[in-house]
């Protein structure tokens, strides 16, 4: 049994099968995010009262380091997914919307890049 119109099936509207995906991706990456910002939360802290070598010391280690890594890859990509819907679900001209995703993308992926390079430069540092 078919539930689309004639008409849709002509211009082949219906589901781009990843809006599931995408669905799933933002609510793992929000559970993911509770507690590796409690990681961050400690590493704030310990950056604003440790000193410099101390710090590095924190970070250099192999689970503190994956747990800040993991963070920065997280809240980029789960920031990426928002923005995405926002733009989705507001924005009406479809070339606009295009581009605005790809850019959003584009610079989240930039972002996420450079935070990390930032962290492997501060424990190369140490």
């Amino acid at each position: 049994m078919q539930y689309r119109s004639p008409l849709a099936n002509v211009r082949g509207l219906g589901s781009a099968k990843t809006g599931t995906l995408h669905w799933w991706m933002q609510r793992v990456t929000a559970v993911a995010l509770i507690p590796l910002s409690f990681w961050l939360i400690v590493f704030l802290d310990l950056s604003l009262k440790a000193s410099f070598q101390e710090t590095v010391a924190w970070l250099a280690t192999p689970l503190n380091m994956l747990a800040i890594v993991a963070w920065i890859v997280a809240v980029f990509y789960h920031s990426a997914l928002g923005l995405q819907v926002v733009i989705e679900d507001y924005v009406a001209v479809e070339g606009i919307k295009i581009i605005a995703v790809w850019t959003v993308n584009l610079i989240f992926m930039f972002l996420a890049l450079a935070a990390l390079i930032a962290v492997f430069r501060i424990i190369s540092m140490g």
